[in-house]
């Protein structure tokens, strides 16, 4: 069972100004084992930074940020340049930043995601949904306990992404990850997720896919793109995990999302 102790990263009332341009305020949320949470929101809303600022890779003016004592952090960022001269092959850039290379252990994480055919090829070769996959073996390779992902669906194509996302919950289903993204793939992340944030510089609603799908500031945000037959959230668990991480049982009649 999920306690509040189980954790792995928590922003508090973080607030961050870039000169007179407000960037974020009061955003508050805590990731935790075996659980999915993404961050959704129009463009400019501050989603990114709330990657970055949970990592460590910016500072906040306001709040603070807790991470578990040694943490393993497995990242996707969202743009990755690559030399296009650089001679790489898959094998050689996933195991780049480990000290020495280990070809067992290269492959075993190419195997996690896939992607093991492509080991000897080079990586400016790869397709955009290929590059996104052999990205994701490159952070799984410190096993890691917590997995960041920066809009991991970028430049993969419609039939792709659906594939990808079901290897997302099944990496967290298996190893007990917990999940930390950001997605604009509002249909296909909605039923790979375990709790959804809506943001926009503040958090706007948050909570399961299937309430925050029809909250008011969601719908004024994206409107009501829901197809018609398809249900959002395609769990099925008798019980939910609140945004302190903690079990509880889900109540007989629908279920709220919160307002930030």
């Amino acid at each position: 069972m999920s306690t509040p102790e189980t954790v792995l990263a928590r922003l508090s009332h973080i607030g961050l100004n870039v000169g007179q341009r407000l960037i974020l305020h009061d955003v508050s949320l805590e990731v935790y084992p075996e659980s999915v949470l993404t961050l959704i929101g129009p463009n400019g809303a501050g989603k990114s930074t709330v990657l970055k600022i949970l990592l460590g890779l910016q500072s906040a003016d306001r709040g603070t940020v807790w991470r578990m004592p040694g943490l393993r952090v497995g990242y996707v960022p969202q743009k990755f340049h690559l030399d296009r001269l650089l001679p790489l092959t898959v094998a050689r850039f996933i195991g780049l930043n480990l000290p020495r290379h280990n070809a067992a252990a290269v492959r075993a994480s190419a195997m996690e995601v896939g992607v093991e055919n492509l080991l000897p090829q080079a990586v400016q070769s790869l397709s955009g949904g290929e590059l996104q996959r052999v990205l994701l073996a490159r952070a799984l390779l410190n096993k890691p306990q917590l997995l960041v992902l920066d809009e991991p669906g970028q430049g993969v194509d419609v039939a792709g992404l659906n594939d990808l996302y079901q290897l997302i919950n099944r990496l967290k289903s298996v190893h007990g990850y917990g999940v930390l993204m950001v997605s604009h793939d509002l249909h296909l992340v909605m039923a790979a997720t375990d709790q959804v944030l809506c943001l926009n510089r503040h958090i706007c609603c948050s909570g399961q896919p299937e309430a925050v799908s029809r909250h008011p500031e969601y719908l004024r945000l994206f409107g009501d793109l829901r197809p018609a037959g398809l249900a959002v959230y395609t769990h099925h668990h008798d019980h939910q995990h609140d945004m302190h991480g903690c079990v509880v049982p889900l109540p007989t009649d629908k279920q709220d999302a919160k307002h930030g």
